[in-house]
Order: structure tokens, then sequence, then C-alpha cells
């Protein structure tokens, strides 16, 4: 972890100076600081006359999309024939991103000393997760590299795939929520206030939903800079209770998977996780062990982290998998049956795969039945609601001959 806070810290110099003949050079340097660049100079022979740190132009955040597909480029060059450092040089020349290009030059450096590419990935954990370096580590130790980089892509794709499709399916409730609250705020700050002026003009009783609904109005506007900041203020402190807390998060996970709607929606996704990692680990040759640690890791869900966890303890102790799957009681009854089969068959990463394919397709059925079920209900309600509202304010208007 040193190495990699290092690592972080460093920045490329420029430098100007004459060597020993007295002939000007000029050059860049990768280091921590001008004092280092200087001294490595003079340890050279080169009087320095100048150094200044280089700005580098910005570019957008690096996003797992983007190392996903530096993934497929790097494995499909290696399957060319070309070699890593020269597969480094086209994939980061080849990037529209800035920072992406940055952070390939900076692996490719470490590589060509000699450090092994698992180790260098590894100096950024921020990008490669321990699930992905961890691959490579398994591909180089088994000199497989370019058929485990194309699962690694495989397998990116296939979460990136998985991630879009429960976004989808939550974007248009989430949306027409988000726009049907600022109408709210908008009626309820601008327009009923102009009728209920009109109202008191008239100097008659008002009916009850009416009232209510003015009481609601007067009540916004009175207190809606006290509501806005608490609305801001309790987000960020959920925020960072649960970026700060463990037991928050662990809590809110499994009650997730306990959710009548949402909750198979997401246990679905975590299975589709876990086995298509477990199934590229162990195809690559990771010992069952190590891969369930991965796996329990990549499902992203405290419940089946812990069961693996179990499992793990289980087949360390001569278990077989399909039997310790069934003793942790979390599994459901298709990965018990594809993992004894596989067990059987010797053919337990292909029994794993047509696992997570399965659990991907009832994800995507499970989400696109989400959307056409949420569409029409959030209609419903908010239309109930809206609807309530401007029915209230008409009240006296349908009253009018008798108000008047």
């Amino acid at each position: 972890m040193a190495g990699a806070a290092t690592k972080a810290r460093e920045f490329i110099y420029e430098w100007e100076g004459r060597d020993r003949q007295g002939k000007s050079v000029r050059g860049e340097m990768r280091s921590a600081g001008e004092a280092a660049v200087g001294a490595h100079l003079r340890r050279q022979g080169i009087a320095v006359r100048r150094v200044r740190r280089r700005r580098l132009p910005g570019g957008r955040a690096i996003r797992r999309k983007d190392i996903a597909l530096f993934t497929r480029q790097l494995a499909t060059l290696l399957r060319a024939g070309v070699p890593l450092l020269r597969a480094f040089d086209i994939v980061a020349r080849g990037s529209g991103n800035p920072r992406l290009a940055r952070l390939l030059q900076a692996v490719r450096a470490d590589v060509e000393t000699g450090t092994s590419l698992s180790a260098a990935l590894r100096k950024h954990p921020q990008h490669f997760s321990a699930l992905y370096c961890n691959s490579v580590q398994a591909g180089e130790s088994g000199g497989v590299l370019e058929p485990l980089l194309e699962r690694l892509a495989l397998h990116e794709e296939k979460a990136l795939a998985l991630q879009g499709r429960i976004r989808s399916a939550l974007f248009y409730p989430v949306m027409v929520l988000a726009v049907s609250a600022l109408v709210l705020a908008l009626i309820l700050g601008l327009v009923i206030p102009a009728f209920s002026d009109v109202f008191r003009s008239f100097g008659a009783a008002l009916p009850a939903p009416t009232r209510a609904v003015i009481a609601l109005s007067e009540l916004f506007l009175a207190w809606w800079p006290a509501l806005l900041a608490l609305l801001a203020g309790s987000t960020w402190a959920m925020a960072r209770a649960w970026r700060r807390s463990q037991r928050l998060r662990d809590g809110a996970q499994a009650l997730l998977l306990k959710t009548p709607v949402f909750g198979p929606l997401v246990f679905k996704a975590v299975l589709a996780r876990w086995t298509r990692t477990l199934s590229m680990l162990f195809a690559a040759g990771v010992p069952l062990v190590e891969a369930l640690s991965s796996a329990g890791a990549a499902a992203g869900n405290a419940v089946v982290a812990r069961a693996t966890a179990q499992v793990r303890k289980a087949v360390a102790a001569g278990t077989a998998l399909s039997a310790a799957l069934q003793a942790s009681g979390v599994f459901p009854g298709l990965v018990l049956q594809l993992a004894a089969i596989g067990e059987e068959s010797g053919t337990l990463d292909a029994m794993l795969a047509k696992a997570a394919e399965f659990y991907e397709n009832e994800v995507d059925e499970s989400a696109r039945g989400l959307a056409s079920l949420m569409e029409p209900a959030v209609i419903v309600i908010l239309g109930g609601l809206i609807g309530g509202i401007v029915v209230a304010m008409y009240l006296p208007v349908f009253k009018l001959g008798a108000i008047v």
C-alpha cells in the first residue's frame, strides 16, 4: 500500500541543463518533487538550469467501462502476437481519455523496469480491483495471460451490461418521481397562493379539502428553506454514515433482499455476479478456496459475502462445494444442482457460467417486468395526488354560484 501511495504522488517534470561537455540537454522525468529530479540529474553529471512540473491535460474520470475496453483491446493485441509493452503503447495512444493514457503509461513504465503486470496494476487499486489483479496474476503464473484477459474482459462486459439493465429499470420511475416532486413544489409555491387570494376575496367558507390544500401551501411557503436544508443535511449525513459504517451497509443490503419487488431482482443480480466471477477464476486456474474469496467480495452483498465465507471454510476443510452451498442456506436450488453436476463431471466452471447466463437473463426479464409494472403504478399514484390537489382547488369554482 505504501508503494501505491508513493506512486500516486509522482509527477512529470521537464528539465534543462548542461552535460559534462557543456552541451545543452533537456528532457523529462517522473519524480516526487523538483529536489529529487535535481539530485538525480547531478548524479549523472548534469548541471541543472531549470526544473518545472509539467501541466498535464485534463480528461474525464476513468470509468469501469474504460477499464473493460482496455482489457478487451489488450487481450486482442496479445492474441495477435504484439508484445506487452508495445500493446500498452498502442492502447494508450488510441485512448481518447488523457487520464487513462497516463494510467496505462504508468503501468507500462513499471512493467518495463521488471515489475510483473499484476504488481503494476495493484499500484492503482482505485481502477483495478483485487479481483482484476488476482486474475491477471493467475494468468501470469500459468502462462495463459491472453485467454485470461479475454475472460476478464468478458466478465467486465457482462457486469457492466447487468448494471445497465438494473439502472434502466430504475431510471424511469426515479425521473418521474423527481419531475413530479418539482411540479408539486411549483403548484404549492406558485399556483395555490394565487387561488387562495382569489378565494379570500369571495368572503365565504371554503370546502374542507380546499382549506387543507391551502394550509399545506402556506406551510410549504413558510418552511421550504428549512425543509430544503433538512433534506440536504439528512442526505449528507446518510451518505457519510453509509461510507463509514460497515454495519449500516450490511443491514441495508440484507433488508434490500427482503423487499417485495426489488429484493428478487437484486438477489438475481448478486447471484449472476457471484457465479460469473467464480466461473472465470476457476477456469483461469485459481484454486477454489481463493476463488471463493474473490467471488464473495465481488458479489456486492453482505448476506452472500457472509455465506460465501462459510462455504469457503467448509471447502477448505474438505467439504464438496455443492454440499457447502446447501449448508449455507442462502443459495438457490439451481446453483446447488449445477455445482453438483459440475463437480461430478469436472466442468464446474462451465456449469457456473450457465448459472450466470441464466440469472443474467432473469435479471433482464425481471427488469423489463419491473419497469412495465412501475410505470402505471407511478402514474396512478402521482396522478391521484396532483389530481386531488386540482379538484380541491376547483371545488369553490364548482360552487361559485352559491358563494357569490
